[in-house]
């Protein structure tokens, strides 16, 4: 038997037992006949693992479809590798749990896919992504009472439960650490136009962060919108060169985009850092593959995908359960694209 505490799963009884997953939740809930001598196979491994099913975990199984919903992007925006992290961490949270995960698409002509989640009865609850300050997909899962849990939060962080990145002080981390190295002319490459136009939140969170930390420092800074793909990001570094030759350091949350930034600064005749630095906020393992690797705050979106579900099966399991919060500031990991400022010639 495990010590206690120690983490058990349905998978793996079902893998010392020698049957399907889907079997042992048969035989622990009685939703389905299990022969006898099934069922004591599977007691024997739960007797010498010292499984005992979370209260919360086995009310959501216990429930009608033991399927969570996902809400992702639209599809025909591709994600960053910091969203495919935030996806990835969720379904394996869940298949720990013994839980299905329907992924679908919101905005614009996929509405009908989100709007069929939430009245379809196809799931027990969703997981929202990708929040606006003013979000009318919040609005309509708290009208319909589903339980639900964002991975980004509103401007009205009490309405719900949430996990989310503290992207107005990570990028004013990112600021602080440019202007220690001496640099007084920084850009911010934030998302692009038209999610910042539609109150995307981590937008305006980083734009209010760098505001204050540029304003703190006394520095010249230049906040602007870019194209999530590394082409935009390319023009857009290109543009900034040109117009503001006296710029030497971006921050920036726009993963996508900064291929096309590096693109930018090497075909100008500038080496990263010696010449211009970055920094930013990213998914740690795309962050350290980058060449050079980038200076940033690494999102752990492996943690923030366990713990929405975490927080999903317990208001499944009770729905007037207070809502809880998660805000995540990870440090800075310095890297291979942050220098001291050097004087331009």
């Amino acid at each position: 038997m495990r010590t206690e505490g120690a983490r058990v799963n349905i998978g793996e009884i079902a893998q010392r037992a020698g049957v399907s997953r889907s079997t042992v939740s048969y035989a622990l809930t009685g939703k389905r006949p299990v022969s006898p001598e099934t069922k004591q196979r599977i007691q024997a491994v739960i007797d010498e693992l010292g499984y005992r099913p979370n209260a919360a975990a086995r009310a959501l199984k216990e429930g009608r479809t033991r399927t969570i919903g996902l809400v992702i992007p639209p599809a025909s925006r591709r994600l960053t590798d910091m969203q495919l992290g935030f996806v990835a961490s969720v379904v394996d949270a869940a298949a720990r749990a013994d839980l299905d995960v329907l992924l679908s698409p919101s905005g614009g002509e996929h509405d009908r896919s989100f709007e069929r989640v939430v009245t379809g009865r196809r799931v027990d609850g969703v997981i929202l992504m990708e929040i606006r300050l003013e979000d009318e997909r919040v609005a309509r899962l708290r009208h319909s009472g589903l339980p639900f849990v964002g991975i980004g939060r509103t401007g009205h962080p009490e309405e719900m439960s949430w996990v989310d990145i503290d992207y107005e002080r990570l990028i004013a981390k990112c600021v602080h650490h440019l202007a220690d190295l001496g640099h007084r002319h920084i850009a911010l490459v934030n998302r692009n136009a038209e999610l910042i136009a539609a109150g995307y939140g981590p937008g305006h969170r980083a734009q209010a962060g760098f505001a204050r930390a540029v304003a703190e420092r006394g520095l010249h800074g230049i906040p602007v919108c870019c194209g999530d793909d590394a082409l935009a990001g390319q023009v857009c570094v290109e543009r900034l060169l040109a117009e503001r030759p006296e710029l030497t350091a971006i921050a920036t949350i726009n993963e996508a985009a900064v291929a096309g930034m590096y693109r930018a600064l090497t075909d100008a005749g500038l080496t990263v850092p010696a010449d211009f630095s970055v920094a930013g906020v990213a998914a740690g393992h795309w962050a350290e593959n980058l060449h050079p690797p980038l200076t940033a705050a690494d999102v752990p979106a492996d943690e923030m995908g366990a713990r929405a579900v975490e927080l999903l099966i317990q208001r499944v399991a009770d729905p007037a359960t207070p809502h809880r919060n998660l805000l995540v500031a990870p440090p800075i990991s310095l890297r291979g694209t942050t220098g001291p400022v050097r004087p331009r010639a």
